[in-house]
């Protein structure tokens, strides 16, 4: 079993997570050592960034990512549905989860996006970058969404269509009634993003994709810090 999954694994027998830098040190997020490896981007994301990838189809947009960084340490990758499920619709969907997991990227199933608050992983952890692409309307609905922003320049990206319906889901003023502002917003472009294949996810035909047509990247940020206290980087463990 790789790294990634063991970690998480562990976890799962511990009845709460706690963060002590004089208990393991070796566990602890080694700003030093990542600040040594030369930086690698691809689109908006660098390897520099803890990402959290929201709402995966097939996953081939966190190997895209995974690829180009030519690591996943840095990224935590979720899907609503199991892993039997992701065998069942996705013909690639094993293959992009086991290399995920093997460039070290920790991948989650069963993760509802409108839930995640309440998630026993994540709500420990903070992200600089949280990525969702093509969601339901409803995932701005909830603080749970986007509870694990890093600090003032922690964004989430969420990319979706453009016109009609998808101009009336109001995504801006809907994220700005949770609290989020938008700083940017990019043309998005598939190609890109080598390799990442869009699903339509659901039915019969959940494996094929869906015409993009014009879509755009929304960047938010937090209007103010959050509620909740904030990690500094030494306080943050590895993702693997």
């Amino acid at each position: 079993m790789v790294e990634a999954k063991e970690s998480y694994k562990k976890i799962l027998l511990e009845e709460e997570v706690t963060y002590n830098d004089d208990d393991d040190e070796d566990t602890d997020y080694d700003e030093d050592k990542e600040e040594k490896q030369p930086e690698k981007s691809r689109g908006h994301y660098s390897s520099r960034h803890r990402m959290l990838l929201v709402g995966e189809g097939d996953f081939s947009f966190s190997l895209s990512l995974a690829r180009a960084f030519g690591s996943a340490s840095n990224m935590v990758a979720t899907t609503i549905d199991t892993e039997e499920n992701i065998e069942k619709k996705y013909s690639n969907g094993v293959a992009n989860v086991r290399e995920l997991e093997e460039r070290g990227c920790l991948v989650l199933y069963g993760v509802d996006a409108k839930e995640m608050s309440q998630h026993f992983f994540l709500r420990t952890q903070r992200f600089d970058r949280i990525v969702y692409n093509f969601p339901h309307v409803g995932f701005l609905y909830h603080e749970g969404s986007y509870c694990q922003i890093q600090g003032d320049n922690g964004e989430i990206h969420v990319t979706h269509k453009e016109g009609d319906p998808y101009d009336k889901w109001d995504l801006v003023k809907k994220a700005e009634k949770m609290g989020l502002v938008m700083h940017n917003t990019v043309p998005f472009n598939k190609n890109d993003y080598p390799g990442y294949n869009n699903k339509r996810a659901h039915g019969n035909l959940s494996d094929a994709p869906f015409p993009l047509g014009d879509c755009s990247t929304y960047k938010f940020k937090l209007k103010c810090l959050p509620k909740f206290p904030q990690h500094s980087k030494s306080e943050v463990p590895e993702l693997k």
